[in-house]
């Protein structure tokens, strides 16, 4: 175990080929450092806080180092804050998957999966508040210069078994949110978690799930389209390497990234005693806002919510706007007065605020000529409702 090979130039070979990988452009202490969190990733289960504490002390590579060894460095980890007896269980722990650590850039370059660090500009910043219990690296599917979740976020989680109420209300948020440019971070689970994945995509907004598993394998593996929808226009990610089954543990561990991506978690179904809710107590320890959506009285599957606005002070969620608040974003008004609908809205909704659009494929959207689609962008422009760039128009 005290060969593994922790040098630079071990750390280029390995880097190299992988999409997105900017080993050759990186220093070798930056190269040293992303290879390093590469093997952690491998090595420790999420969450794992010996590791995190030796890594924020010493950095990934030495602490890796001092990782591998069957024994010795206690002083060292002990400046760490890890006791010689929980070093040596975290050894016990770590010990057992070090041969295998070789297979997981291999693993990741089959897969196209790219190795984002702390040092990386896309890593939000939400991880920070996890101290010792943050990912060490996230491997990802989707643009390597995609940020994972780029101004405003919100998670929108609950229960696998939703009903149509719940999948309905997650839809509706998170193509509301969706297509004024909010982030929707979810799960990819079948329920709620799916109904605001592709309800964010239906708007082309931003949406990012989190997985449990190694992102090369789609789990539920009904999801596996809808994962490849989300990895094309935002981000499919995971804290354990390429390979890795979902197992409890991970799901649970891996409900507290999805709080800390966003600035806001909203559950928007969950019966009693619902994993979401762990997602949510999470979200309540990091400080974040919390909402619940409230349901009928009398159904099973709400229960979970109303413990939430109960008990953990959670705040009523009811529209779109009501996430907005939480989020401390401006309540976005009508500007139709009175709620009056006319061929202006059939253009803005027409438009989308991620995509451009060009006239002629707005006008075919909305079901209007070209001349007539033309004459209301121009409009809604001096409104301020729709911007035109080289590529097209979008929704403001």
């Amino acid at each position: 175990m005290t060969g593994t090979d922790l040098s630079s130039a071990a750390a280029r070979a390995a880097l190299r080929g992988s999409p997105g990988a900017r080993g050759a452009g990186e220093d070798e202490d930056a190269a040293r450092d992303r290879f390093a969190r590469g093997i952690w990733s491998a090595l420790a289960e999420p969450g794992d806080g010996t590791g995190g504490a030796l890594r924020d002390r010493w950095g990934a590579a030495e602490a890796l180092a001092i990782a591998v060894l069957t024994d010795g460095r206690e002083a060292e980890a002990a400046e760490a804050g890890v006791e010689p007896a929980s070093l040596k269980k975290a050894r016990e722990r770590w010990h057992p998957r070090v041969e295998g650590v070789g297979e997981t850039f291999a693993a990741a370059r089959r897969a196209g999966a790219v190795l984002l660090t702390p040092a990386d500009p896309q890593w939000p910043a939400g991880f920070d508040d996890l101290g010792p219990h943050a990912p060490v690296a996230l491997w990802t599917l989707g643009a390597p210069e995609r940020p994972l979740t780029p101004g405003s976020a919100v998670a929108l989680v609950g229960a696998r078994a939703a009903t149509a109420y719940g999948e309905h209300v997650a839809m509706e948020l998170a193509a509301e949110l969706g297509a004024t440019g909010t982030t929707i971070v979810s799960g990819a689970a079948y329920g709620v978690d799916g109904s605001a994945h592709r309800a964010a995509l239906r708007v082309d907004g931003l949406t990012v799930a989190l997985l449990a598993g190694g992102v090369d394998r789609p789990y539920p593996a009904g999801h596996s389209d809808l994962l490849d929808r989300i990895a094309r226009t935002g981000v499919v990610a995971s804290e354990v390497p390429c390979g890795s089954t979902p197992t409890k543990w991970r799901f649970l561990a891996r409900n507290r990234l999805i709080a800390a991506a966003a600035q806001a978690t909203v559950v928007v179904e969950a019966g009693w005693r619902s994993g979401s809710l762990n997602t949510a107590h999470h979200a309540a320890s990091l400080g974040r806002p919390l909402g619940a959506v409230p349901g009928p009285i009398t159904s099973a599957a709400s229960a979970g919510c109303h413990r939430l606005l109960r008990e953990a002070d959670a705040q009523c969620i009811t529209a779109a706007d009501d996430v907005r608040e939480l989020l401390g974003l401006p309540v976005t008004m009508s500007a139709d007065d009175g709620g009056r609908t006319d061929d202006r809205t059939r253009v803005v909704d027409a438009l989308g605020v991620r995509v451009a659009r060009s006239a002629e494929e707005v006008a075919r959207r909305a079901g209007l000529s070209a001349g007539d689609a033309a004459a209301l962008l121009g409009l809604l422009e001096l409104e301020g409702r729709a911007s035109r760039g080289v590529d097209g128009w979008r929704r403001c």
